[in-house]
């Protein structure tokens, strides 16, 4: 179930960073709950409704997200589309998604992306069908509008000094000069391979020598969703496609924590990939 969550949660959080975060947030929640939740008719449906509350609240703490109103008529009827439109609305872009208000972009979400019915929707977001038909419709026609627009935005940038030290770490890496590397990390450094384990501290890091078993893989400076990102592709693969990404956090010149997504690669799916120049 995590890749499906993960493709609702980036979606409505328009960052697929963002959205693993409410992922791990919403699992949390989940196990917390299950004891007393009792039998579970529906487990997926529960846990989709658990993931978009959790997807909700992140939405209300982020300083930046206007507040949106819900203003969908209830008495439209949800029409037929083509089988083009379908793979339009799958393949919008997360910042796309992020311009529908909230109710069109759960809707949006969970019926043409996930394929739940209305009746699936309007129970995991709590709502009623007639209200999703209306979110649905409004939704869609918004996308139709914002397909024919221009999604490219510029490439971020970093000032020099964070450029010099992302390059740096990625010229070592890919040198496989690993103890150079461990000599940039803090001693508290936090580690996370996002899906399976989170340590804390240089001495909890096998961390690179599985790397150094493996050295057809490779690392490019670049930016996933905005924020700096090491770009990773197998050496081996004749097209050179980024399979997943690190996240790096820096204080001074030292790497503080080291976000790894090699066992979370439904990650890249909508992620906005930027290789720096």
């Amino acid at each position: 179930m995590r890749s499906k969550l993960h493709r609702y949660c980036a979606r409505m959080t328009g960052s697929v960073i963002d959205g693993e975060d409410v992922v791990q947030d919403a699992l949390v929640k989940a196990i917390e709950a299950a004891p007393s939740a009792g039998p579970i008719a529906n487990p997926e449906g529960w846990l989709f409704r658990i993931a978009h509350n959790a997807a909700l609240d992140f939405l209300r703490r982020r300083a930046r997200e206007r507040t949106l109103e819900f203003t969908e008529d209830t008495d439209m009827v949800v029409e037929t589309r083509s089988a083009i439109e379908d793979r339009e609305i799958v393949a919008a872009s997360l910042r796309t998604f992020m311009r529908l208000p909230l109710s069109q972009r759960s809707s949006v979400i969970l019926a043409d992306v996930l394929g739940n019915s209305l009746r699936e929707t309007a129970e995991i977001v709590d709502g009623n069908v007639l209200a999703i038909k209306g979110a649905l419709q409004r939704g869609r026609e918004r996308l139709r509008g914002f397909a024919a627009e221009d999604d490219n935005g510029p490439v971020p940038e970093l000032d020099e000094p964070d450029r010099q030290r992302l390059k740096t770490y990625v010229d070592l890496f890919n040198a496989h000069d690993f103890d150079a590397i461990k000599a940039m990390l803090a001693e508290d450094i936090r580690f996370e391979v996002v899906n399976k384990v989170r340590r804390d501290g240089k001495s909890a890091l096998p961390y690179f020598t599985n790397y150094g078993a493996r050295p057809h893989w490779r690392l490019l400076a670049g930016f996933v969703d905005g924020r700096p990102a090491a770009l990773v592709y197998d050496g081996e693969d004749p097209d050179e496609r980024i399979k997943y990404f690190v996240l790096l956090e820096w204080t001074g010149d030292q790497v503080t924590s080291i976000r790894d997504f090699v066992f979370a690669r439904y990650a890249m799916e909508g992620a906005d990939i930027r290789v720096m120049d």
